[in-house]
C-alpha cells in the first residue's frame, strides 16, 4: 500500500509504527457553527481512508478532535448571547448528527481543548523550559525559527514567512513577539467577560495550534502513523503542529502526512468557505438529499482532488448510487427463488478480476475512481446473471457479499439502500402491480400495457421475470 506524503511531496509504502495497527489523527472541527460540506469533505475522505485500512485488516486508532475555544467561538458566542462552553455544546451536537447521516464511523475518540487544558500548560512549560517558547506580557510565543525544520511541510522559506508575517501583525504584537513568524502558544485574557483559565502566565487560554500537539500526543503517543487534515491547514496549523511536538519530544511527530483537497463551487472553481459565503451546510442540505448521495458524492472523488460541488454532480451521484441499489434488490430477488443453480465460468473470474482491481486501486494511494469504475463493470455481468435461466447462485452470493463490504468502504450501507428503496413501496403501486398481475393472468395484454404505462408515468420500471412480476423505480 502507497501513501502520498505531503511532506516527502511522493507515494511512500505505508509502514505503521506496530505491524497491524495504525494510529490515526485528524483535525476536527471548530465548533461555532454547523459544518459546511467544504468541511465534510475532510471527514468523508478520512473516514473513507479509515475504512479502507479497516478493510485490509488494521486496527484503527483513530482520533479527531474538537476545538471549542478560540477567536471565532468567543465572538459568535457573544452574538448569540451565549457561553463559550454553550454554543460548543449545542454544535457538537449538530456536528455528531450530521456525520452520523453520512454514516461517519464514530471517533475511537473525540477530545476536547477544554478538557485537556492541565495538558496544555504543562506542554507550554516544558516548550519554555527547553528554551523554544518565552513568555512576554501574559502570550506565551513560540520561537518558530529556533526549530531548524520549520517550513519544510509547506515548503515555505523562513525569509517569506517574515516578511508575511510583518505585514499581517499590529505593532503592539510587534513589541511582544521576538520575531514576526513566532506564534501563540497561549494569549493572555482580554477583559475579565472573555473566557479564561489560571496558569503560570496569567488568566488566558490556549492557541489553536498548541491544542492538537497536545491531543494527538495524549491519546495516539509521541510518533504516530498518520495525520490528516484540510490543505488549508498544512500551513501554518501543521507546520506549528511538527514544530512543538518535535521540539518537545524530540522524535518525529508524524510519519504520514495527508492532505485532502477543498471542495470548490461555480464556474471558476472558488473554494467553498464560510468566509467568502459560499457555503452549503450539511444540516441544510440533508434536508433535501438523500445522506447516502451526499455521501456517495463525496466519497466518489480521490482525496487529495477538488470536489467541484454542483446539482448536477450531486444527481450524476444518485443516478450512480441507485444502479447499486437496483443490482443489490435484484441480487436478492433471484436468490430467494428456487431456480437450478448452473455455474458461470465468465461471472466467477469477473468477480476475481474486480476484487483484485478494487485492491489495487486502493492500494494506490486510495484511488477510489479506479475502484469504484473496476466495481460499476461488475454489475451488466451480475445482472446478466441473474436474468439468465439457471443463475450461478454460489457466484451470486460471492458478489452480493463483496458489493456490500467494497461499497462500505465508501460508507455506503446495503441495507440503508434496500431500507431506502423499500420506504418507496406505497399502497397505489403495489395496487396497480397486483392489478396488472390479474390482466396478465386473464390474458388482458391492453390492459396490462395500460398500466404499465401508468407506472412508467410514476417513474416505475415493471420487469416480468421467470420467478414473477418485480419493480423497480428509475
Amino acid at each position: 500500500m502507497k501513501i502520498y506524503n505531503t511532506l516527502t511531496n511522493t507515494k511512500e509504502e505505508f509502514k505503521p509504527i506496530v505491524p497491524g495497527q495504525v494510529t490515526m489523527y485528524v483535525c476536527g472541527p471548530t465548533v461555532y457553527n454547523y459544518i459546511h460540506i467544504g468541511n465534510a469533505r475532510s471527514v468523508i475522505a478520512f473516514d473513507t481512508i479509515r475504512r479502507y485500512l479497516e478493510f485490509r485488516g488494521f486496527k484503527v486508532n483513530y482520533v479527531s478532535n474538537f476545538t471549542d475555544v478560540d477567536d471565532k467561538m468567543i465572538a459568535e458566542a457573544q452574538t448569540e448571547h451565549l457561553t463559550v462552553p454553550d454554543l460548543a455544546a449545542r454544535y457538537i451536537k449538530a456536528y455528531l448528527a450530521d456525520i452520523a447521516a453520512l454514516n461517519v464511523e464514530p471517533a475511537t475518540k473525540n477530545p476536547r481543548a477544554t478538557h485537556e487544558i492541565t495538558a496544555i500548560i504543562k506542554f507550554i512549560q516544558k516548550l519554555i523550559d527547553k528554551g523554544y517558547a518565552y513568555e512576554s506580557d501574559g502570550d506565551v510565543y513560540y520561537h518558530a525559527r529556533k526549530f531548524k525544520h520549520y517550513g519544510q511541510l509547506s515548503s515555505q522559506n523562513i525569509s517569506e514567512l517574515e516578511e508575511g508575517a510583518s505585514k499581517h501583525i499590529n505593532a503592539a504584537e510587534q513589541e511582544r513577539k521576538k520575531d514576526p513568524i513566532d506564534f501563540a502558544l497561549w494569549k493572555k485574557q482580554k477583559n475579565s467577560a472573555e473566557i479564561a483559565w489560571k496558569s503560570p502566565w496569567g488568566m488566558g487560554r490556549p492557541g489553536w495550534h498548541i491544542e492538537c500537539s497536545v491531543m494527538a500526543i495524549k491519546y495516539l503517543g509521541e510518533t504516530i502513523d498518520i495525520h490528516g487534515g484540510g490543505q488549508d491547514l498544512e500551513f501554518p496549523h501543521h507546520e506549528n503542529e511538527i514544530a512543538q511536538s518535535e521540539a518537545v519530544t524530540g522524535k518525529t511527530f508524524v510519519h504520514y502526512w495527508m492532505h485532502n483537497g477543498f471542495v470548490t463551487v461555480g464556474s471558476d472553481a472558488e473554494k467553498m468557505s464560510k468566509s467568502l459565503h459560499n457555503f452549503v451546510t450539511v444540516n441544510d442540505l440533508l434536508q433535501e438529499v438523500d445522506p447516502q448521495v451526499l455521501r456517495f458524492f463525496m466519497a466518489s472523488v480521490q482525496y487529495r482532488r477538488q470536489i467541484n460541488y454542483s446539482a448536477e454532480n450531486l444527481k450524476q451521484a444518485q443516478i450512480i448510487l441507485q444502479r447499486f441499489k437496483n443490482t443489490f434488490n435484484n441480487l436478492e430477488y433471484r436468490l430467494k427463488d428456487e431456480s437450478v443453480s448452473e455455474k458461470s465460468e465468465s461471472l466467477a473470474a469477473k468477480i476475481k478480476d474486480t476484487e483484485q482491481k478494487f485492491i489495487t486501486a486502493m492500494d494506490d494511494d486510495f484511488n477510489v475512481q479506479n475502484a469504484l469504475t473496476a466495481i460499476y463493470d461488475l454489475l451488466p455481468e451480475i445482472n446478466a446473471n441473474i436474468n439468465a435461466k439457471n443463475a450461478d447462485k454460489d457466484a451470486l452470493k460471492k458478489a452480493a457479499k463483496l458489493l456490500t463490504s467494497w461499497l462500505a468502504v465508501f460508507g455506503i450501507d446495503r441495507q440503508r439502500l434496500i431500507t431506502a428503496e423499500n420506504q418507496n413501496d406505497d399502497e397505489q403501486v403495489q395496487r396497480l402491480i397486483k392489478k396488472r398481475e390479474e390482466a396478465r393472468k386473464n390474458r388482458d395484454w391492453a390492459q396490462s400495457d395500460a398500466l404499465r404505462d401508468e407506472l412508467k408515468q410514476m417513474g416505475i420500471t415493471v420487469e416480468d421475470t421467470p420467478q414473477g412480476t418485480r419493480w423497480l423505480r428509475e
